[in-house]
């Protein structure tokens, strides 16, 4: 495997830095948090760690409001910090992928208040600003991601500043050369100082219509829905002109060999296979969350992998991933016994595998009490807030789980006595066992990292069954949906049973049938 780059062998584990680890005893995680827990992530044997923002910020949606792109917040720690995480990791063999946030700024960044200043303010067209509509309101009907319209006025000059979140973060004008070369300048910064690629946020965004057309209603809305689904989002995103802005992207991680551009985009997987541009020449990942918003059942995940793949333009690679901080939990969607097949799938999948923090001990929903809520989502639109997939990791059963010496930013799971990585760590039935020994099995079997994939037909529902395959090495991966026992024929010679999602069961052999447990998974090598 030392012929493909580490970006299409490894597997990715996503930081939510407030949520990690706290050193300093605020209550929320920081820099030195993430560096003390990298001898865990070599342990757990991940290969690339992606830290969501940690730019300085109002923290009006904690860190996605940058104020600045070339610092570093204090809440988090510092610039000296940061290079000592970076060093440390790659003493460790681990690569560092930064979220980048180029969509919008914070309300307070200079570049907007010098925009603000005055209709002739060199850098007005930085941003998005447009007369009142006919009706002396917004300019058009597009609506804000978080709720409320998506144009905020300003009285001092008579425009409206277009913003696809909060209000607090006005959207960069990217038809602008001035703003592209200031952000392609941001990105050599982090490269400079060693960062091996960028988680880009809300890449999909970033062009807009020219003539900022009305958007057409969506026929399929339905009341309580969040408010952005009212409408199409055809002419506030996705436009075809984004892919030169990606594209220059590309351009300037080139000159810093092998680093990774990864994509945030939420499209249906015919829209999100564009996003590796013309020619290979987008995203070296556009993001797959299809997992997230396709229903749990075999026939229906099946179907999803097989459509995907043959959607895939020649020579892309495909990535999946089953949660992040603003989904829901695996463990909260599909139950404790499901989430371990899902994890199978995951790590076992042709491409890149995104792991979230705490999926890997069985996190799962945590109710957020009445007045702890923090998300500004759930403030504008109640719900709808994500604040129950960004809790505290929970390392031990300790005082705050091991988390922070005070009281944690977000509550803790109810059962954090016990669902906690030390807890876990020497169990060999538990969800973190689980996870190390596919991610050895990741490592240890190149037809798992980068071989070929094909579906294995059975007939039998609820049941989903594929092979990865390099060289003369076959591995078959059969996964149990169902609640109730599964006999299977196996009619193709011996196998070797290596990884059961159940403990006790690997180096069985097995010939003429399969017997499966409900919710099991199981990873066999041809005999």
């Amino acid at each position: 495997m030392t012929d493909t780059v580490w970006w299409k062998r490894g597997t990715v584990y996503q930081i939510y830095p407030r949520s990690f680890q706290d050193t300093n005893g605020d209550g929320v995680g920081d820099l030195p948090g993430i560096t003390a827990r990298l001898d865990y992530l070599a342990w757990l044997g991940v290969d690339a760690v992606w830290i969501s923002p940690v730019y300085p910020s109002p923290m009006a949606d904690f860190g996605y409001d940058v104020a600045d792109y070339c610092g570093i917040d204090p809440l988090f720690g510092t610039l000296a910090e940061f290079d000592a995480l970076i060093a440390e990791a790659h003493r460790r063999k681990l690569k560092v992928i930064l979220d980048f946030v180029p969509n919008h700024s914070s309300i307070v960044h200079p570049w907007f208040a010098e925009s603000r200043s005055s209709r002739t303010n060199p850098k007005r067209d930085w941003y998005i600003w447009r007369d009142p509509g006919p009706e002396g309101g917004p300019p058009n009907n597009w609506v804000s991601n978080f709720g409320g319209p998506a144009w905020t006025l300003d009285e001092a000059t008579g425009q409206y500043y277009y913003h696809a979140f909060l209000r607090e973060q006005p959207d960069l004008n990217w038809r602008n050369p001035a703003v592209r070369e200031a952000m392609h300048d941001v990105l050599r910064f982090w490269l400079e100082r060693g960062v091996d690629g960028f988680r880009v946020d809300v890449i999909w965004h970033l062009m807009k219509d020219a003539g900022f057309r009305d958007n057409p209603a969506n026929p399929d809305y339905a009341p309580g829905a969040p408010e952005i689904t009212r409408f199409q989002q055809v002419y506030s995103a996705d436009r075809p002109e984004i892919f030169d802005v990606i594209a220059g992207m590309r351009d300037v991680l080139r000159a810093y060999g092998e680093r990774v551009l990864i994509g945030e985009i939420y499209l249906p997987v015919e829209r999100l296979v564009a996003y590796y541009g013309p020619d290979l020449t987008g995203a070296d990942l556009p993001f797959n969350f299809q997992l997230i918003q396709t229903p749990w059942h075999a026939e229906a995940v099946s179907d999803l992998v097989a459509r995907y793949e043959a959607a895939l333009p020649p020579g892309g690679w495909p990535n999946w991933v089953l949660g992040n901080h603003d989904q829901p939990r695996i463990a909260a969607r599909v139950g404790a016994d499901q989430a371990r097949i899902a994890a199978m799938l995951l790590l076992t999948l042709r491409g890149t595998p995104t792991l979230y923090y705490g999926d890997e001990i069985g996190l799962g929903h945590v109710p957020i009490p009445p007045g702890r809520a923090q998300d500004p989502w759930e403030r504008n639109e109640p719900g709808h807030g994500r604040d129950p997939e960004r809790t505290p990791m929970q390392w031990d059963d300790g005082p705050n789980a091991g988390f922070s010496a005070a009281e944690p930013w977000l509550p803790l799971s109810e059962d954090w006595p016990t669902r906690n990585v030390e807890g876990q760590r020497s169990d060999p039935a538990s969800m973190l066992t689980l996870h190390r020994r596919l991610l050895a099995l990741r490592r240890d079997h190149a037809a798992l990292a980068v071989g070929d994939y094909r579906g294995v037909p059975l007939g039998v529902a609820e049941v989903f069954a594929y092979e990865r395959f390099a060289g003369d090495e076959v591995l078959r991966v059969v996964l149990n949906f169902a609640a109730t026992p599964q006999t299977l024929p196996l009619p193709e010679g011996d196998w070797i049973l290596l990884l059961s999602t159940r403990a006790g069961r690997a180096g069985e052999s097995v010939r003429a049938s399969l017997a499966l447990e409900p919710a099991e998974g199981l990873i066999l090598r041809r005999a």
